[in-house]
């Protein structure tokens, strides 16, 4: 309506405070206090209020349009990029976008008002944090790395799921290695180790979950297993305990709560960069991951440790690719071969006059595929790469009339190897 104005509570009490100076029962000097602005503000405020009474305090930007506000022009044009190329995104991931991109430098509140106005709702519900007890960060990058799956339609409602390793340092919340694989298992957690350690180094320890690929989850002990007082580790396990890495299991999501939460950021942004991008196979996602996004991730959410050393160790690519594998206990035949689920080495002789026929040996599956096979820390055999495959448990018991069962590592439908008696550290024998 006409000649309506709209005032606040702030100026009603200043027009209160006013009244009382033009009225002679206090003096300017401490109206000037009671308002908390200078003398001269309130001298400026005495004469608007005697001109034009409550109307002169209100603030004379008040139902005028900011200076530097939006045009509706570029309202226009923000709302639909959102709606043709960035829905995905969320109101920071939008925001930087539009000023990387596009060349539009608006803040993030903007952009959240903007959308909210449109009817479009955050992409996330924020719960408020509960109270938990915080663990201080490690001081040194490398001291722990922190590690895990995250199942998820990581290409879109319409495509099947998959899994992306990470794995985050505690020092500095830098991404050390990120991956996709079809699922969460051995051979995926060993690929995840190989690129930690050939781009950063062995860290001192790592925190994970309690997934069977990573710490014996079934309850049953070997013979062996509880004369010595200790159980043989997975394969992961193993080559952790053979590269001098601690592997801290952890009891509760929230123990490991560093990486849990760079899953739910990595969601909010890979599947809306990777649809910008028109990634659609691992293959491709992979290697924008190693080329693109780490480096741009860890530009932007990296934070300065509490040092700026490293406690992480440098490492071969030989090392590497000895150390990360799958490993196996075998007999050799009379024949002079190792048999492993169909799969047949040869071993050439070891002299012109003797062979490996009975003795025990090491056979290992690289990453790469490829075998070989070891006898007193030499390599004495290799054989072509075939199809890595996640290893599976035999159970066999040692006497029918003994009800004590033993687990062992076999190879697809190879048997299971007998315990050693030799050369094999502990590490390596009975591998689950």
């Amino acid at each position: 309506m006409e000649g309506q104005i709209t005032v606040n509570t702030k100026e009603i009490c200043r027009a209160h405070v006013l009244r009382q100076v033009i009225d002679q029962h206090i003096t300017l000097v401490d109206a000037a206090v009671l308002l908390g602005v200078s003398y001269r503000q309130a001298k400026r405020l005495k004469a608007r209020f005697a001109r034009n009474d409550l109307a002169g305090l209100v603030h004379r930007n008040r139902h005028r349009t900011a200076v530097n506000a939006l045009s509706a022009e570029r309202r226009q044009e923000i709302l639909a990029l959102h709606s043709e190329r960035y829905a995905l995104f969320n109101d920071t991931h939008f925001t930087e976008m539009l000023n990387e991109r596009e060349g539009l430098a608006v803040s993030r509140e903007t952009v959240r008002k903007l959308r909210r106005q449109a009817g479009y709702q955050a992409k996330r519900r924020r719960r408020p944090p509960r109270h938990r007890s915080r663990r201080p960060r490690r001081e040194l990058p490398g001291m722990l790395a922190q590690w895990d799956g995250s199942p998820h339609r990581w290409f879109g409602p319409l495509t099947p799921p998959c899994c992306l390793m990470a794995a985050v340092d505690d020092a500095d919340n830098a991404l050390l290695g990120a991956l996709f694989v079809p699922t969460e298992n051995s051979v995926a957690y060993l690929r995840l180790l190989a690129m930690i350690l050939s781009r950063h180094g062995l860290p001192l320890a790592v925190y994970h979950d309690r997934h069977s690929a990573l710490v014996r989850t079934d309850p049953h002990w070997s013979l062996e297993e509880q004369l010595q007082g200790f159980r043989y580790p997975t394969h992961v396990g193993r080559v952790l305990a053979e590269l001098g890495i601690e592997s801290i299991p952890a009891y509760s999501p929230q123990a490991k709560g560093r990486i849990e939460n760079r899953f739910g950021l990595l969601q909010d942004r890979l599947i809306a960069e990777m649809a910008l991008e028109g990634i659609t196979t691992l293959d491709q996602a992979n290697a924008w991951l190693l080329t693109t996004f780490i480096a741009r991730y860890n530009q932007r959410f990296r934070k300065p440790a509490a040092t700026e050393e490293t406690a992480f160790v440098p490492v071969s690519a030989e090392t590497i690719h000895q150390s990360v594998c799958f490993a196996y206990e075998a007999t050799v035949g009379n024949d002079n071969t190792v048999r492993l689920g169909g799969i047949i080495i040869d071993i050439p002789p070891a002299s012109k006059h003797t062979g490996y026929a009975r003795k025990r040996v090491f056979v290992k599956q690289h990453l790469d595929g490829t075998w070989s096979v070891w006898y007193q820390n030499q390599q004495i055999a290799s054989a072509p790469a075939t199809k890595l495959t996640e290893p599976i448990r035999s159970w066999k018991r040692r006497n029918p009339a003994n009800k004590e069962k033993s687990i062992l590592q076999t190879y697809i439908t190879a048997q299971p190897a007998p315990p050693s008696r030799g050369h094999f550290p502990f590490a390596l024998m009975g591998t689950d």
